[in-house]
């Protein structure tokens, strides 16, 4: 076997048939290191080991954070156990207290977001929070906007991605043994590298062949492959498929061996806002209550072209004065435009994303009683009948549907720091993952710790909040139903492609009765207007929220993915639904990004 400084960038013979890496051909997770299951650090939490322990149970005999605690404590025997403040030992106070700091900053945050609504379209009061705090905090998971050179870079990656088979040569059962599948990731690797820097620079690249050398290119390959990373958090709709193929390549490429031989890493942090205006010394910008002004998304709905152009021009002036503010030798003005314009992208996101949840919570408090049902639109399911998993009376499945919409309300509100996080748990270097059926196909399982933390804090927040909770608190991470941070990622991003559709559907049913046709079917087929609205969305909040969608209960029933799971089951059979026609004559043309005419 070669030396380190031999085996590394040898282009020649990484592409040829001579490679012959690992001398062993044991499995990454057999290592007992790996498996080993660490005790936690006095003064740590006993279940998830790495938070601060603020809680000790007299009946466990534990020390626990304030979620886990929450989780294991809510139902059961265990609600009556009796707990007290836990005071960690002198030696360990500083690092506990640090820890805790951290969790109140995000604990902070998220009670600051649902007070504040990034649209800035209400008056905000300044001394409910802190404003400046708040913008920091959401700045730092913010992708910046890509320029115009980037955007020639992202298309040459895209393109080297379409036309790459990576997961179809790597993700099969053909490598039986942990040597075969290391030569193969390199193999593929080095040739898509080779590719992109040939296309991007043809002299460069005959260069890179003629030296047999990857490192010497190290800081294009970084920024190419962040230039991807950043435009499919901004864009969710784009890259469906070469977004996969990047991420699974990258997260190869951070295996050691595999990084040895290459000599280099393909992986640089995801440039955001806060940390290019940290870089040139101007966060004061996100600091000013204009800011809100400043970013904040013009909705011509309902609106008069005098109104809008008064708002569009309040925020340019609001732009103008940050950029001549803030410009300094560190920062131009373009760049602060640019910033703002980044986080004003974030706001968009959040209105096609986070407000369909919000506008079907007001359509369920609008027409339906929390626990006086209607006749002909009660809500109650039952297990075995029309194909529901799961039993509930009126006033339990109202309550049920209110505390999954509100779940999703919350996730999708920080979805860019949840993909952050997935993004963390990726392309970890201690974190391998292993090749499994899952029923689904061969898939790569591994754990995803942060965004894992992350959710259970954003579960136990709503699980505060609502006081009862029905259903299952189970989240599925890292295992054969949600395998990876990438499946969970692509999972809770259907959340709007379901939602989006049906809310447009209700909105635009008023525009049916200004044809004389069209008002005519809809008194006849449902009795009216408002009538149709209540057949759809009860008939919606029973099917899909019904536990339905998977071969057994534990893959789906209430638990937290077992919801989405069964509102995708819904959207399968919108074709049987009586109601149909009615999506058909408001333009809908699918539940998966197919657009409206």
């Amino acid at each position: 076997m070669p030396s380190g400084a031999n085996k590394r960038n040898q282009l020649d013979d990484i592409l040829s048939d001579k490679v012959s890496v690992m001398e062993t051909e044991e499995d990454l997770t057999q290592d007992p290191a790996l498996l080993e299951e660490q005790e936690a650090q006095p003064g740590f939490c006993v279940e998830c080991k790495d938070q601060a322990a603020i809680m000790f149970c007299e009946n466990c005999n534990e020390p626990f954070c304030e979620v886990c605690f929450g989780m294991i404590h809510r139902t059961g025997k265990r609600a009556k156990h009796i707990s007290k403040p836990y005071t960690a030992e002198k030696n360990d106070k500083n690092d506990a207290d640090k820890m805790d700091e951290d969790d109140d900053t995000l604990v902070d945050k998220e009670d600051q977001s649902t007070k504040a609504d990034m649209k800035a379209s209400s008056t905000v009061n300044k001394n409910d929070f802190d404003i400046g705090k708040w913008m920091e905090n959401r700045a730092k998971y913010i992708p910046l906007r890509l320029h115009m050179e980037e955007r020639k870079l992202l298309r040459l990656l895209e393109s080297a991605l379409n036309v790459s088979e990576y997961t179809d040569h790597i993700d099969n059962e053909s490598h039986t043994s942990k040597a075969k599948r290391i030569v193969s990731q390199i193999k593929e690797l080095c040739a898509v590298l080779t590719g992109l820097v040939l296309a991007c620079d043809y002299k460069r690249g005959q260069e890179l062949f003629a030296e047999r050398t990857f490192d010497e290119n190290e800081e294009f390959f970084q920024r190419i492959f962040e230039i991807g990373r950043r435009h499919k958090i901004m864009n969710p709709e784009k890259m469906r498929s070469a977004y996969g193929k990047l991420m699974y390549m990258l997260s190869d490429s951070m295996i050691p061996e595999v990084q040895e031989m290459l000599g280099f890493s393909c992986v640089a942090p995801i440039l955001t806002v806060y940390e290019f205006l940290k870089e040139r010394r101007g966060l004061g910008v996100l600091r000013e209550d204009i800011i809100l002004l400043a970013t904040r998304e013009i909705i011509p709905e309902g609106k008069s072209r005098s109104q809008i152009q008064t708002e569009i021009r309040r925020k340019e002036k609001s732009i103008e004065q940050l950029s001549r503010k803030y410009q300094s030798k560190y920062l131009s003005a373009d760049e602060i435009r640019h910033c703002l314009y980044s986080i004003g992208d974030n706001n968009a996101y959040l209105r096609e994303n986070r407000d369909p949840c919000e506008k079907m919570i007001r359509y369920l408090e609008e027409y339906f009683h929390p626990k006086k049902p209607e006749e002909d639109y009660s809500l109650s399911i039952a297990s075995g009948t029309q194909g529901h998993r799961l039993s509930h009376d009126h006033e339990t499945q109202y309550i049920y549907v209110n505390q999954t919409l509100k779940l999703w309300r919350e996730i999708l509100n920080e979805m860019f720091m949840l993909w952050t996080l997935a993004d963390q748990d990726m392309l970890s270097t201690s974190n391998p993952y292993r090749l499994s059926q899952t029923g689904q196909g061969l898939h790569r399982i591994q754990p995803c710790p942060a965004v894992s933390r992350e959710m259970h804090r954003t579960l136990f927040k709503a699980q505060k909040k609502a006081g009862t909770w029905i259903g299952s608190s189970v989240i599925h991470l890292g295992d054969k139903n949600v395998p990876n941070a990438l499946i969970f990622i692509d999972k809770y991003n259907q959340v709007s492609r379901i939602l989006g559709p049906i809310c447009l559907t209700l909105d635009k049913l008023d525009e049916l009765t200004n044809h004389e046709g069209g008002k005519k079917f809809l008194e006849r087929k449902f009795g009216g207007v408002n009538e149709c609205r209540k057949a759809i969305l009860a008939d919606f909040f029973r099917g899909a929220f019904d536990g339905s969608g998977a071969d057994n209960f534990y893959d789906a029933g209430s638990c937290i993915d077992g919801r989405l799971t069964s509102a995708w089951n819904w959207c399968s059979q919108i074709e049987q639904k009586p109601y149909f026609p009615v999506f058909l004559l408001t333009g809908f043309f699918g539940f998966d990004g197919g657009g409206w005419s």
